[in-house]
């Protein structure tokens, strides 16, 4: 991030540059324009003569040197704007390292590899509605991908596309088809999309006062759920002649909510059909833009310090990288106390005031090592003063299964 910021200064700078240049030469620009109009007027006005007349002479040759100093002084400027630009290919190569053959391993010498990553990238494609790209990708890669693997990502794409467009039929069909799956996740899709509907109609007046009412008998199947938003739609149904702008239902208007449903269904969608919310590809990039610059970093400081063998495995990393809640995809548990993910022989064990833990934790822990002790105890915001009494004498635990979801837990 730091990188991009240092780059956009530079970038800022020659931008800055640029519009003070433009405006400063264009007014330049225009004086000298006059100055001409003005010289060619008292030209024309002098008598048709063979020769000019000394007073024309000295008009034309203060004009001339003008016009040589105005751009001059134009072109002395316009060479210092590529020196400006030539420091933001220079901020790039400083702040950008091409060269992550240290950090990384050779994913694409493996075949294997290669026909994972094109079917991520191409899955992407499809996820976003790219089909030409797709298909062409597909058959310069020989990649082997079923019709029934396309046709959801084309259907999403599809309805996602009606939205914007505010045609809510696309997705009411395909919430109508998967209401008990829906129902069962107990998803508030199909109300909010009959809700955009009903207000759609009333904010066409009156004329369509009626079909509105006939369409809230689509709410009843909704009433025990959506109680006060039932409620709340009838009410506008007061205010469709003075127009719901101006009544205290004027939130019901909110362009927010069409970005809202897009959401939901997206949400939604994803989850019935299998699918992450983003894609896959999307998050490996923001991951691999976030992880990059400390690891780089600490790539440079081995170097230098030429302790560059203690990270000699590229499946671990040498510092730990925080990417925020929003790129935390753990399905595997790694103990908060020794930092190693657990297995079947190592499972997670969770004591009673709440924390997990692996089982080598606890039993260090059990047997009294005092490094353990202090650690947990800086984990454990309920542990007992007495860090003499072995924890198992004081809390009682129980198995978890290795492999877990935040929300079971």
């Amino acid at each position: 991030m730091e990188a991009i910021e240092a780059v956009d200064r530079e970038i800022n700078k020659v931008l800055n540059k640029f519009e003070n240049f433009k405006s400063q030469r264009t007014q330049t620009l225009q004086d000298l324009i006059q100055c001409l109009e003005k010289t060619r007027t008292e030209l024309s006005d002098a008598p048709d003569e063979d020769e000019l007349a000394p007073s024309h002479s000295l008009i034309m040759s203060q004009t001339c040197l003008n016009i040589k100093d105005t751009l001059n002084q134009i072109a002395f400027e316009h060479k210092e704007l590529h020196g400006n630009v030539s420091k933001v290919g220079k901020a790039i190569d400083r702040n950008f390292v091409s060269d992550f053959g240290g950090i990384m391993q050779d994913m694409m010498s493996n075949d294997k590899n290669m026909d994972k990553i094109n079917q991520v990238i191409c899955e992407h494609f499809l996820r976003h509605g790219m089909l030409d790209i797709a298909e062409e990708m597909i058959q310069e890669t020989g990649l082997q991908i079923d019709e029934t693997i396309k046709e959801p990502f084309l259907e999403l794409h599809r309805i996602l596309e009606a939205l914007k467009h505010k045609d809510l039929q696309p997705a009411l069909i395909w919430a109508n088809e998967n209401r008990i799956r829906l129902q069962a996740k107990n998803s508030c899709l199909e109300f909010k999309l009959h809700r955009l509907k009903f207000i759609d109609l009333i904010k066409q007046g009156h004329s369509h006062q009626l079909m509105a009412l006939i369409y809230a008998r689509n709410f009843a199947q909704f009433a025990h759920t959506h109680c006060k938003e039932v409620q709340s739609l009838m009410g506008s149904l007061l205010f469709v002649h003075q127009g719901l702008e101006n009544s205290p239902y004027s939130y019901l208007l909110d362009p927010y909510l069409w970005e809202d449903i897009a959401d939901i269904f997206t949400r939604d969608a994803c989850a019935l059909l299998g699918l992450s919310v983003e894609s896959p590809l999307s998050i490996c990039v923001k991951a691999g833009c976030s992880a990059l610059p400390p690891l780089l970093n600490i790539k440079q400081v081995m170097i230098k310090r030429q302790c560059s063998n203690v990270w000699s495995s590229k499946d671990e990393l040498p510092v730990e990288i925080d990417l925020g809640p929003d790129l935390r995809y753990h399905s595997t548990f790694a103990c908060p106390i020794l930092r190693q993910q657990s297995t079947d022989t190592n499972p997670p064990m969770r004591l009673t005031c709440g924390h997990v833990i692996s089982r080598d934790a606890l039993n260090k822990l059990a047997n009294g090592n005092k490094y353990d002790t202090y650690l947990y105890f800086t984990v454990c915001s309920h542990g007992v003063a007495d860090s003499s009494v072995p924890i198992v004498q004081w809390s009682r635990v129980s198995q978890m299964p290795n492999k877990y979801t935040f929300d079971q837990i």
